[in-house]
C-alpha cells in the first residue's frame, strides 16, 4: 500500500543551490545582520533619525544587491525591479500596508487582493500588450437605442487555456481564487480553472536548517491525470524556503507527471526560497510583487509581515483546524459572491 504523505527536508533543498547562489545568499545575509542593529534602535527610539537614515541606506544597499542577483536568474521576475519607476509606489504603498501590524483582517483582505491584481497583470497582461481582442459590452443606456462599448483587452487565451490552479497551503486559497477569477474575466470563453487542493505543512519544530515539508494525501484532493501536460499556477501570499513547492512538483514528477509550465505567484519571496525553486524545478518561473533578503532561524522572511495565512483567514483551533470549504464559508457571503465560480469549483473538487 502507498504511504500517505512524502517529506522533503531542507538538506535536500539546499543541494539544489550553486556556489555561486551560496556566495549570494551569504553577502546578503551579512548586509541583513548590519540592518538589524539598526532596528533595535529604532525599537528603542522611534525618532533616532541616524538609525532612520542608516537603516534607509543599508535598505537601498540591499535592494540594488537583490536586484542584481535576480536579474542574473532569468526564470524570477520581481515586480518592483521589472516595472517602470513610476509603477512603484502603488506596490511601495501595497507591501507597507501588509507589514504594518496595525492593518485589521479586512485591510489585509484588500490589500492582498490589490497586490494579485498587480501581479496578474506583471504575469499574464504584460507579456500580451501587443496582442488585443476587442471586448464588446452591452451597456444599461437604451436611449436612443440600446448602447454598445467597445474596449481593447491583452489576449491571454494561449496563456490560461490549459492552466490548472494549485492551492498549497491555507494561506493560498483566497490568493488562488484572485487569479482564477482574474482568468476568467480575460478569458474569451469566461475559463474557469480546474483547482488542485494539496495538504502540505512544515514541521514547525524544526528550524530554517532542518526544516521538513510534509504532503498529505488523505487530506489533500486533486487528480493526477488532470495535472499531466497542463500549465501549473500556484498562488501564495509569501515564499520563504520554497519547501512546500518543491515538496509537491517532486511528487509530481516521480508520478510521471509532466506539466508543461509551473507559475508560483507571491506578495513576497525570500531570495533562497526564489533561487531553491528555479534551480531544483526547470520549468517553474517565479513572480512576486516584493524581494525581502533572508529569513531568520524559524524559515521566516525578514522582514516580512508574519502569518499570512492566519492574516489572511483568521486562527484555528490546533485540535480541529479548518477545511477548505469551511474556510470558503468564514469569507462571509461578500467574498463567496464575488468569487462563486471558483468556490464552485472547489466544491466540486472536494466532493468529487
Amino acid at each position: 500500500m502507498k504511504e500517505r504523505h512524502i517529506t522533503l527536508h531542507a538538506t535536500d533543498l539546499d543541494g539544489y543551490l550553486t556556489d555561486k547562489d551560496k556566495e549570494d545568499l551569504s553577502l546578503i545575509e551579512k548586509m541583513y545582520a548590519s540592518s538589524l542593529s539598526e532596528c533595535e534602535k529604532l525599537d528603542k527610539n522611534s525618532s533616532d533619525e541616524s538609525a532612520r537614515k542608516a537603516l534607509t541606506e543599508s535598505a537601498k544597499s540591499i535592494g540594488g544587491e537583490l536586484e542584481r542577483i535576480t536579474r542574473e536568474n532569468k526564470r524570477i521576475h520581481v515586480y518592483s525591479f521589472e516595472t517602470p519607476d513610476e509603477m512603484h509606489a502603488e506596490c511601495s504603498r501595497i507591501i507597507a500596508k501588509l507589514r504594518n501590524p496595525a492593518t485589521g483582517h479586512e485591510e489585509f483582505l484588500y490589500y492582498t487582493q490589490r497586490a494579485y491584481e498587480l501581479m496578474f497583470s506583471h504575469t499574464f497582461l504584460d507579456q500580451c500588450l501587443m496582442r488585443k481582442r476587442s471586448l464588446i459590452e452591452k451597456t444599461p443606456v437604451t436611449v436612443p437605442v440600446q448602447n454598445y462599448a467597445v474596449h481593447r483587452i491583452p489576449d491571454i487565451d494561449k496563456m490560461i487555456e490549459n492552466s490548472v490552479m494549485c492551492v498549497m497551503l491555507r494561506g493560498a486559497l483566497l490568493p488562488s481564487m484572485i487569479i482564477s477569477k482574474e482568468i476568467e474575466d480575460y478569458s474569451s470563453s469566461s475559463y474557469i480553472t480546474p483547482f488542485a487542493l494539496f495538504k502540505i505543512k512544515r514541521d514547525e519544530s524544526k528550524g530554517e536548517k532542518d526544516m521538513a515539508y510534509i504532503l498529505d494525501f488523505d487530506k489533500s484532493f486533486f487528480s493526477l491525470d488532470s495535472l499531466d501536460g497542463k500549465d501549473l499556477i500556484f498562488a501564495d501570499p509569501m515564499n520563504a524556503t520554497g519547501g512546500s513547492l518543491v515538496t509537491i512538483v517532486k511528487y509530481l514528477k516521480s508520478e510521471g507527471i509532466k506539466p508543461k509550465s509551473i507559475k508560483f505567484i507571491n506578495v513576497i519571496a525570500a531570495l533562497k526560497g526564489a533561487l531553491r525553486i528555479t534551480r531544483a524545478i526547470e520549468e517553474a518561473e517565479v513572480y512576486t510583487l516584493w524581494m525581502d533578503p533572508v529569513l531568520n532561524e524559524k524559515a521566516y522572511i525578514l522582514p516580512g509581515l508574519g502569518d499570512a495565512g492566519d492574516r489572511l483567514n483568521g486562527t484555528d483551533n490546533t485540535d480541529a483546524p479548518r477545511n477548505m470549504l469551511q474556510l470558503i464559508a468564514d469569507y462571509g457571503a461578500q467574498i463567496v459572491n464575488l468569487y462563486r465560480d471558483q468556490v464552485r469549483e472547489i466544491e466540486k473538487t472536494v466532493l468529487r
